[in-house]
């Protein structure tokens, strides 16, 4: 009989009683690694001239930017204080990620300007500079991700007490908009395994999982559909 072709899905790691649940990081890191390498593809298809279809991609391109600028707010803000202060042996570390944000930050300042630009003509040589920045932030973003997920995630389980930690998940809730909430969790849905998606839905008040099974689905994939012509999850 030959062996089966399925992929094996990743185990998710057990949930340690007292100490930070990391791995929940790991799986929002995954829409930020997704959407930084969709954006630029995203720009470089838009048609010379199409400027509606630029905008539809520019508005998407700034409410990624402003959910990593916050997301990366929350960690400088509630994340690597805490870290300098418990984790004095590995203080390079934890300046590693606050000097990786700095760059970061840096290629997304350049985007408004761009992206302006870019809505009120769509022109080939303004999309090829906005989708060469877009490459550029990815590169850094990904090598930042890699090396959070590596080398610091293990010190937050250490270091972090289990509400601390999830003072950073339940601000960043908070901050999104109310008619945002169902895209966000879709987003987050989208490349996390089975058990993965369990353990989100599982956390979430009956009334939520009522709503994204009823209503929250069909949104995002009608979004995923109007971005990339594909669905997102099921």
């Amino acid at each position: 009989m030959p062996p089966s072709t399925t992929p094996v899905q990743p185990t998710m790691p057990a949930v340690v009683p007292d100490r930070p649940y990391t791995h929940e990081m790991v799986i929002v890191h995954r829409v930020f690694r997704r959407e930084s390498a969709l954006l630029p593809r995203l720009v470089r298809a838009v048609t010379a001239g199409d400027t509606a279809r630029a905008r539809t991609v520019a508005e998407y391109a700034r409410e990624y930017a402003d959910g990593l600028h916050h997301h990366h707010h929350l960690e400088d803000e509630l994340i690597w204080p805490l870290l300098r202060t418990r984790a004095g042996a590995q203080q390079e570390l934890v300046d590693r990620m606050a000097r990786q944000h700095t760059v970061i930050d840096a290629t997304l300042a350049r985007l408004p300007g761009l992206l302006g630009e870019w809505c009120d003509d769509a022109a080939p040589v303004t999309a090829r500079t906005l989708a060469d920045l877009l490459d550029e932030h990815r590169d850094a973003l990904t090598e930042h991700l890699d090396d959070e997920e590596r080398l610091v995630l293990p010190l937050v389980a250490d270091h972090l007490a289990v509400a601390e930690w999830d003072l950073v998940g339940r601000r960043g809730l908070e901050a999104l908009p109310k008619n945002k909430v169902l895209l966000a969790l879709g987003a987050i849905l989208e490349d996390a395994t089975a058990e993965e998606r369990a353990w989100f839905l599982g956390r979430a008040p009956l009334a939520g999982r009522l709503l994204w099974r009823f209503a929250g689905r069909r949104q995002y994939a009608a979004r995923c559909r109007a971005l990339r012509g594909a669905p997102g999850t099921d």
